[in-house]
C-alpha cells in the first residue's frame, strides 16, 4: 500500500491512514473489526457507508472492510478513480 500512497500522493489526505506494528494482538484494528479480522493491509470503511456486495463484513462489530491490496485498490479505483491495480 506504501507505493499506492507514493504514486497517488493525494490519496493519503482522502483517507484516515494508519501505520500498524506488526505484532498481534493489534488494537486499533480489533477495536473497528474484532479478533478474528487483525489482518492487514486492510481499509475499514466509514461506519455511515453502505457495504458494497464485495467487501467483507466483520460479525463481531457489522463494520465492512477490504482485505489486501488488490481488493482495496479495485475498491478505490471504482470510488475516487485512482490507478486501476493489475
Amino acid at each position: 500500500m506504501e507505493g499506492l500512497l507514493k504514486y497517488v500522493p493525494d490519496l493519503e489526505s482522502k483517507l484516515d491512514v494508519r501505520r500498524i506494528d506488526f505484532q498481534r494482538p493489534r488494537p486499533d484494528i480489533v477495536k473497528f473489526l474484532g479478533e478474528e479480522n487483525q489482518g492487514t493491509p486492510v481499509l475499514i470503511l466509514d461506519e455511515t457507508m453502505e457495504a458494497p456486495p464485495e467487501a467483507q463484513v466483520s460479525e463481531a462489530t457489522g463494520r465492512a472492510f477490504f482485505l489486501g491490496e488488490i481488493e482495496i485498490s479495485k475498491f478505490l479505483h471504482r470510488e475516487l478513480g485512482i490507478i486501476k491495480p493489475h
